[in-house]
């Protein structure tokens, strides 16, 4: 029996450079299973050529005239939810900031332009792996952010937790969660925390910043070596798994991948499982495939606190889902919650 073929994914392309919007359209119709439906110059054709034509997904510049990124993304979530993957040729922190709100505002992923088809493999292909992965989420309309509330909910307190370092993991859809969450614990003198967000290379210098904007919170790419402080926040740089150490110290390693990432989860879970035990607290959240489960497990088997997102405010549920799954979960919080939990359970000492 014949397997009847796969149907091609249907794209949008908004770019509002014509060299690109060549070398784009070219990498999508060449390398198969895309039907690139509409090319679009700037953010309002973009959305007009959603609106009418329905892709499974756009592919969308961060900069155009018009409409940028993130002005088009809110105006598409609001009239014809779609998944959208912004793209930049630059990791300047205008074009990130706005991809990051873009984000916010409903936008999936963030990846960087090939330079060209044939040197730019790696680009190219994660550009090209993101679209396929993006173009599977089921996207809804945005709601307006739920109010930070200031402390976790009834029946979410644990008894004699003292909270001395958190660990945080996401992928699709996380990084407006982590803003949230870490704006909602601004002005506490929390334990530090420990953040894997998966993301393209390239691009963490500038979540960061963006991060430390929004939140109110310091926000830094974490060195190899340095003692973690209370009150900040720490991102593992790229293609680097992050730890800690017996000490407290930040361990940065570039072994094999895991799950498909480096950083990766699992990575950050086990270490603060090892190191950290009962005095730690594992957050997972929102993100696609499985990272985070095993990592979460191991926290949970030492006595860490550990929590996973919950399903309504989720993009994608997969990593919380595989984590409660293999019974790696102890909580299952909103991220108004699991901001609560964090200035409950993470006060510094005598605070």
């Amino acid at each position: 029996m014949n397997t009847p073929p796969t149907r091609a994914i249907t794209v949008v392309l908004a770019e509002d450079s014509p060299t690109q919007r060549v070398l784009l359209s070219w990498i999508l119709e060449d390398i198969g299973g895309f039907h690139l439906v509409g090319v679009a110059k700037n953010g309002r054709e973009a959305i007009a050529q959603v609106e009418a034509l329905h892709p499974d997904i756009v592919v969308m510049d961060c900069l155009m005239p018009e409409a940028n990124g993130f002005e088009a993304t809110q105006e598409i979530m609001r009239r014809c939810p779609t998944p959208i993957v912004l793209i930049s040729a630059t990791s300047s922190y205008g074009e990130v900031e706005y991809a990051f709100e873009a984000i916010r505002s409903g936008a999936l992923a963030f990846a960087a332009k090939p330079a060209d088809a044939d040197s730019d493999v790696k680009v190219r292909d994660d550009l090209i792996r993101t679209i396929r992965l993006m173009a599977e989420v089921k996207v809804i309309k945005r709601r307006p952010p739920a109010a930070i509330r200031a402390s976790i909910p009834d029946g979410a307190q644990i008894a004699g937790r003292r909270i001395k370092l958190v660990a945080i993991a996401g992928s699709t859809g996380a990084p407006a969660v982590i803003g949230d969450v870490l704006k909602g614990i601004a002005g506490e003198p929390v334990a530090p925390i420990l953040i894997v967000q998966h993301m393209a290379v390239g691009f963490v210098t500038g979540f960061a910043k963006w991060l430390s904007e929004r939140s109110g919170i310091n926000v830094n790419v974490a060195e190899h070596g340095i003692l973690p402080t209370a009150g900040t926040a720490y991102l593992a740089p790229d293609d680097h798994h992050m730890g800690i150490d017996s000490l407290g110290h930040v361990v940065l390693s570039q072994s094999g991948l895991e799950e498909g990432f480096r950083p990766s989860a699992n990575y950050l879970f086990r270490s603060v499982a090892e190191h950290f035990g009962r005095s730690a607290m594992g957050v997972l959240l929102t993100g696609m495939g499985r990272d985070g489960a095993t990592g979460l497990g191991a926290m949970r088997r030492a006595g860490s606190l550990t929590i996973a997102q919950d399903e309504a405010s989720c993009v994608v549920f997969g990593m919380p889902r595989e984590a409660i799954r293999q019974n790696a979960v102890e909580k299952v919080l909103s991220p108004p919650e699991i901001a609560g939990a964090i200035r409950s359970l993470a006060k510094k000492r005598g605070v």
